[in-house]
């Protein structure tokens, strides 16, 4: 279902942060190295350092023909594919970013981290429009439903708030996780939102009402990440235990386990972010074993 296809090698430490292009050809990862790194899915190959940055990236976010950069040092840089030049370099906040979101619909831009606050930017000049608390230490994930009526920031104070987005006023807290949420997707539908923690727990939440209908004991460790498959019924988790985890989104079966242990292949250390490739062919993964690894998906 899923296999090794090639192992990217080229980053001299931990890498936090992976996100697409607008095209299937190239991607962009980034971590504690000097600069944001382009690989390209055609020749599974190095392209080159896109850009360079002043302190450790935590986030990548592309949209627009722009990739937006979240640093440790609480700052945020825009890079302009048009213009292939950086555009603007905000300091956002004054502890390090760990998520950045945009609302299409609003043309806005979100930015979150450490702090516990949450900074709403204009995406035509990247003014502040407003900044609102959300918890009093860190905000580590988002997830915005994708009617855009709502949005889930998953924190470190073990819950997770819901937020309506017309207004940012809080709407509930979802609670049931024993230690910080590290991980928030909601389903490509709108019909459930997934949590992950450092419980190991992924937790099953129905909308509309946030009812908690499934708790799965997904992994051994932190569950770092979870990304659905654009067109197919799956969803993948990444975790500190290093492993991948391939599960139906209908059903929450699991179906494959990608890791040294199982497969012969894979990671040696934490996985901290994975993502799918636009056409979904591949996966790829990526963590403090300073590999990027693609996987390709066979049906």
């Amino acid at each position: 279902m899923l296999k090794h296809l090639k192992t990217l090698s080229g980053h001299q430490n931990p890498v936090y942060a992976l996100a697409n292009s607008s095209n299937d050809e190239t991607f962009f990862s980034a971590g504690n190295d000097k600069g944001v790194v382009e690989w390209s899915l055609g020749t599974m190959a190095f392209v080159k350092v896109k850009m360079p940055v002043q302190s450790s990236v935590y986030y990548l976010h592309y949209y627009n023909n722009q990739l937006f950069v979240g640093e440790r040092s609480g700052a945020f840089s825009v890079y302009d594919f048009h213009e292939s030049k950086i555009i603007a370099r905000i300091n956002a906040h004054i502890k390090p970013i760990f998520n950045i979101q945009t609302v299409k619909s609003k043309n806005e831009l979100l930015t979150t981290g450490e702090d516990g606050t949450v900074a709403v930017w204009s995406l035509n000049d990247f003014a502040e429009i407003y900044r609102f608390q959300v918890a009093a230490d860190t905000v580590r994930t988002i997830a915005i439903a994708p009617d855009e009526t709502e949005i889930a920031f998953g924190c470190k104070d073990h819950l997770i708030k819901i937020y309506n987005l017309s207004d940012y006023s809080r709407k509930k807290n979802l609670e049931s996780h024993s230690l910080p949420v590290t991980s928030v997707a909601y389903h490509p539908t709108g019909k459930y939102l997934i949590s992950g923690s450092r419980d190991a727990q992924l937790k099953i939440w129905s909308l509309p009402a946030y009812e908690l209908v499934q708790n799965i004991p997904a992994h051994l460790f932190t569950v770092y990440d979870i990304a659905f498959h654009p067109t197919l019924p799956y969803f993948a988790t990444s975790s500190q235990d290093k492993s991948i985890k391939l599960w139906d989104a209908e059903n929450f079966k699991l179906y494959k386990i990608l890791s040294l242990e199982k497969a012969g292949i894979g990671h040696t250390h934490s996985i901290n972010k994975l993502m799918w490739s636009n056409n979904g062919k591949y996966l790829i993964t990526t963590g403090d074993d300073r590999q990027v690894m693609v996987w390709e998906m066979e049906l």
